[in-house]
């Protein structure tokens, strides 16, 4: 199982590290310095409103549906044929609740306008991750992971060709209905897989059955909504609070783009975790070697590309941005820093929930939600984004470690100090090197190849990473 789940792995990092990344960098970061922070921090502030409520569109569906699957694969059709209708019922709701939302925090005509298209784009991709999540429950993992970058990839050549053509004019919203057009040619792919692999699907409208699944679900949908909130609403707060909103959101997103496309190998990890994990309890099989390779396989290179991103901050945000670039690099310095917690989150959370931990999840998630709140009503109005980034390291933080000793207690984990002294000695000794790197060696891009290089040779050297383990994986048969 463990070996399954590396093999997998490489092939789902591989795919996405050669679309995302150019998504992320290439694209997304190109409109930005195309349209400015202004116009962009526009468009993100209310990207982030439209995610706010986005579990209105599933209610916890997707998670009780890839848990479920992957223990009781016979069920697809069934439930499929179902639960589609109950999501398009909860997509007319959904985005009646944005229109509600927006009109109560006053947003004005061309906001509201912006908005309904985002919502239509959410509904889109909720339907696309409800459907990846029956692909990944019957384990095909790879056409999961080819789906995961489709639509991405789609995006990549609308938005490529009319920058290459048309960058002189282009408009934010020329990427929003690209977005429409890829979310809604990947959901189409998606339903004829499942319609292929199922062996025919009919639409039902049972309302009882979606009252059983919605009483099922709910407590996934809470959870999602608690943790959206914490790790969504920055941006929102900042474009309220402040009276340059947008600029400060546009600030912020400058830092959180590199965050977001770092967190991406994170939610790689939890999309093969999540129906892994379910399918080993089930079976009542000892998860924690499978917990402690994906930890180290993560959290390590968090460890590194934090320190490193974080001492070289300045020179990031300069060879990526064209303006804001002194303010930008002080928030994303404190934001790059939550990569660290949230891949512990990531690792020990869908251990929790694929075990249906839900309750105490809740009870963390409601917790993120206040401290993330009661911090950017503080420091929002004082420190504008960099208080946003601060708010933000300061929840992943204590959120992550709630979910590790909520694992701790509910799997009995021992603690290993050996390994644990070996983390630390390991996270000591890259700070220390990143300190040297970029005080004493003078030419930044060889002082930044240099942390990097340290970074993951000192992985080896501390025996956190395993070369025998890898050569392993890269011998492994994958048919199996």
């Amino acid at each position: 199982m463990r070996k399954k789940f590396i093999t997998n792995l490489l092939f789902l990092v591989s795919l996405n590290l050669l679309i995302k990344p150019f998504w992320i960098f290439g694209i997304d970061m190109t409109v930005q310095n195309t349209v400015g922070s202004s116009e962009y921090g526009f468009y993100f502030a209310l990207f982030n409103f439209s995610l706010l409520f986005n579990i209105f569109l599933d209610l916890g569906i997707t998670n009780f549906n890839n848990r479920n699957i992957a223990r009781h694969h016979q069920l697809l059709s069934k439930h499929f044929s179902n639960i589609i209708g109950l999501k398009f019922l909860l997509g007319i709701f959904y985005i009646l609740i944005i229109f509600i939302g927006a009109l109560l925090i006053d947003y004005n005509e061309r906001q509201i306008q912006f908005l309904l298209i985002l919502a239509g784009n959410q509904f889109l991709l909720s339907l696309i991750m409800y459907m990846r999540s029956n692909i990944s429950g019957l384990q095909l993992f790879k056409t999961d992971s080819m789906l995961s970058v489709l639509d991405r990839l789609l995006m990549i050549i609308i938005v490529g060709f009319l920058l290459l053509n048309f960058r002189k004019t282009f408009k934010i919203e020329w990427l929003i209905y690209s977005q429409s057009v890829a979310y809604t040619t990947t959901s189409l792919v998606a339903f004829f897989i499942i319609k292929a692999k199922s062996g025919g699907l009919t639409f039902k409208f049972n309302f009882k059955f979606f009252l059983v699944i919605l009483r099922k679900s709910y407590p996934y949908a809470l959870l999602v909504l608690l943790m959206t909130s914490y790790t969504r609403i920055d941006s929102v707060m900042i474009e309220r609070l402040l009276p340059d909103g947008d600029t400060q959101t546009g600030i912020y997103a400058h830092g959180y783009r590199i965050l977001d496309a770092s967190s991406q190998y994170a939610l790689l990890f939890a999309t093969l975790l999540l129906p892994m994990f379910a399918r080993m309890l089930v079976k009542k099989e000892n998860v924690t070697q499978l917990v402690k390779v994906s930890f180290l396989l993560l959290v390590i290179p968090a460890v590194v590309v934090a320190v490193n991103f974080s001492f070289f901050r300045n020179d990031i945000i300069y060879v990526l941005y064209n303006d804001h670039i002194k303010e930008s690099a002080k928030v994303f310095e404190i934001l790059i820093l939550g990569f660290i917690p949230i891949s512990v989150s990531y690792i020990f959370g869908t251990l929790l929930t694929a075990n249906g931990n839900l309750k105490e999840l809740n009870i963390m998630a409601g917790i993120g939600v206040v401290l993330n709140l009661t911090l950017n009503f503080i420091l929002i109005p004082n420190l504008k984004a960099y208080g946003a980034a601060l708010a933000s390291l300061i929840t992943q933080f204590i959120t992550a470690m709630l979910q590790f000793l909520i694992a701790r207690k509910v799997f009995n984990f021992k603690i290993r100090y050996k390994l644990l002294i070996s983390i630390i000695l390991f996270t000591a000794w890259i700070i220390l090197s990143g300190y040297i790197t970029d005080t004493f060696i003078t030419s930044r891009p060889i002082a930044f190849i240099t942390t990097l290089t340290i970074g993951i040779l000192s992985a080896f050297a501390f025996k956190l990473i395993d070369l025998k383990m890898l050569y392993q994986i890269l011998k492994y048969d994958k048919t199996n």
